[in-house]
């Protein structure tokens, strides 16, 4: 069997989520859109059934596949409707969708239903990207509380800056829904991952971490909070070859040896998941020691230099990232987030611990 496993320790996850909660001190949703941040869902849910008071997700298929195993906590659909079509279903399996634009707003007034709705009604205080303009968002909650069809109205916004700390967009930001929801009923969310762990004044009403949860920092940096990482990717050495001093090593040669070299090749590569952007130098773990990744990622397979671990050969166990590399050293070597390699893991042997 290849070697390549994603070892997902569930007890990091809700001591994670344990972590969120005591820093926000309300009411939380776990955050398991896009498969639980590549973890699995319905296992994150099902292990943080104790420790949420529901989750979010992007869209309809990710809340239904929840239902189907077994999840009855409330879940917040993230991207809301995409069609009238679906309130059916978002009634029935008490569904709780974001309304973030004039054409949901529509779907909702126009529709007759027969339960209202817990609505979470979005503002853009600044992203630019999803929500109501401040100066029509009190006329859309208006709008919402006249149809008939709403239990219940959330007021939320995103933040586009909070994973920088010292950003004041997220202060403005902030103001500004204060300013567009004064006087508005209904409960509120407004703390992503970064707004509960950088930003004491975001931590109020409904807490939504994501990425922390999974043990990731936010703003890309090493972790300052305990968060703990959840998954661990792991392989193993397959084979070693022995270039002699100046020989160039994999494809497009872009790493050529100084010295007669021993050089690992790994079980993982940029279709498992693996940034074939990352650099010369990546850190990666092998037998618990650092080695540095050499040559361009392959299709299959990475390549590492054991000229410095002589006791390190076959059979040799890699950590690609977990306890010992944080996964966003990786990301910050390939140019791209944690989140995004997260993500994209796929043709690994998941394993829940």
């Amino acid at each position: 069997m290849r070697p390549l496993t994603a070892s997902i320790r569930l007890d990091n996850l809700r001591h994670n989520a344990a972590l969120a909660r005591k820093l926000h001190g309300g009411p939380m949703l776990a955050v398991i859109k896009a498969n639980a941040y590549g973890h699995g869902a319905l296992a994150c849910a099902r292990a943080l059934q104790h420790q949420s008071d529901g989750f979010a997700v992007a869209f309809l298929d990710e809340a239904l596949a929840l239902r189907k195993g077994g999840i009855t906590a409330p879940i917040v659909l993230l991207e809301g409707l995409f069609g009238p079509e679906e309130l059916a279903a978002v009634v029935r399996h008490r569904l709780w969708p974001v309304v973030h634009n004039e054409a949901q707003l529509a779907m909702i007034e126009n529709t007759s239903l027969q339960q209202p709705l817990t609505v979470w009604l979005k503002l853009d205080s600044g992203m630019h990207r999803a929500g109501f303009d401040p100066d029509g968002y009190a006329s859309a909650h208006a709008r919402l509380r006249a149809s008939g069809n709403t239990a219940a109205i959330v007021k939320m916004t995103h933040f586009a800056c909070a994973d920088e700390a010292d950003n004041p967009a997220t202060a403005r930001q902030i103001a500004c829904f204060e300013r567009a929801t004064l006087g508005l009923a209904g409960e509120e969310s407004i703390a992503n991952s970064a707004g509960i762990l950088l930003h004491e004044h975001a931590r109020r009403g409904w807490g939504r971490p994501g990425i922390m949860l999974y043990g990731c920092a936010p703003d890309g940096g090493p972790d300052r909070a305990g968060l703990k990482p959840v998954m661990r990717l792991h392989s193993r050495i397959f084979a070693v070859c022995n270039p002699g001093a100046g020989e160039a090593v994999g494809y497009g040669a872009r790493y050529v040896t100084s010295a007669p070299a021993r050089i690992g090749l790994v079980a993982c590569g940029y279709a498992d998941g693996y940034p074939r952007s990352a650099g010369n130098g990546t850190p990666v773990a092998v037998d618990g020691r650092i080695v540095p990744l050499v040559g361009r990622v392959c299709m299959d397979m990475l390549m590492v230099d054991l000229s410095a671990h002589p006791a390190a050969g076959v059979g040799s166990s890699v950590e690609l990232w977990g306890d010992q590399v944080d996964v966003n050293q990786v990301a910050q070597s390939a140019g791209t987030l944690g989140y995004e390699l997260l993500c994209n893991v796929k043709r690994a042997r998941f394993v829940y611990e």
